[in-house]
């Protein structure tokens, strides 16, 4: 494997490491404003940990954003048509959704502080205002797993195709990337989130991760389409 693709496949697994430890950390700080009782005197109370939690999904975001970037001029070589797909859902649409999320929480601090120092009768607009803020979340949420989990798919295909990770790795992802599609769909119709079907990518993309910083990517069975001669008349 040549030295530009070994650095690749290192920054592809920092990034995956750095945008999957912002994105727990996010969850883990996010959850305790989501399930506080009253959710606007508890935003007002702790406005820096709530645009924290805003920054830390923006960080998962870029993280991830990058990742297609850079691994899209190898893996067009494969098949550019699903290489292209690829950063379309994971680097454009999936991006889209974080940025959505985060402004969902920059708004909803700017509206709890808003609704701290107003009276009790402009109080109850900010709350339905804050509960509105939360709702938005929801469909965004989903879109989000909806977007990743297909891009994902496309990812771990090309991956197994290529060669380019051992394919006990690429398969896992491609078997994980379907229960996280399906709680993306739950959640779409129902509301219901089933945090233990996401485990399974959750924890491939991390093995994944650090073996693509130790050992970088292997070198595969990509063939350039210019390298690829013409079948004889």
């Amino acid at each position: 494997m040549n030295t530009n693709n070994r650095k690749t496949a290192m920054i592809v697994g920092v990034l995956y490491i750095i945008g999957t430890v912002a994105g727990v950390l996010s969850m883990v700080l996010g959850g305790r404003f989501l399930n506080a009782p009253d959710l606007l005197k508890m935003v007002a109370a702790n406005a820096s940990q709530a645009g924290l939690v805003a920054l830390l999904v923006l960080v998962m975001g870029i993280a991830l954003a990058m990742v297609p970037a850079m691994v899209f001029p190898i893996l067009k070589r494969q098949n550019e048509a699903l290489a292209i797909g690829y950063v379309i859902f994971r680097g454009a649409l999936e991006t889209f959704t974080y940025v959505a999320m985060a402004a969902c929480w920059l708004v909803l601090v700017v509206v709890a502080q808003q609704s701290a120092a107003s009276g009790a009768a402009v109080a109850s607009q900010f709350s339905s205002l804050g509960i509105l803020l939360l709702k938005a979340r929801e469909p965004i949420t989903a879109i989000g797993e909806i977007v990743f989990s297909l891009g994902a798919l496309m990812f771990y295909y090309l991956l197994y195709q290529a060669r380019l990770i051992p394919r006990r790795l690429s398969g896992w992802g491609l078997v994980g990337a379907i229960p996280f599609l399906a709680v993306g769909l739950i959640y779409a119709f129902t509301g219901t989130t089933l945090v233990i079907l996401l485990m399974p990518l959750a924890l491939q993309e991390m093995v994944m991760a650090v073996w693509l910083v130790a050992k970088g990517f292997s070198p595969g069975t990509i063939a350039c389409e210019s390298d690829r001669q013409p079948l004889a008349a």
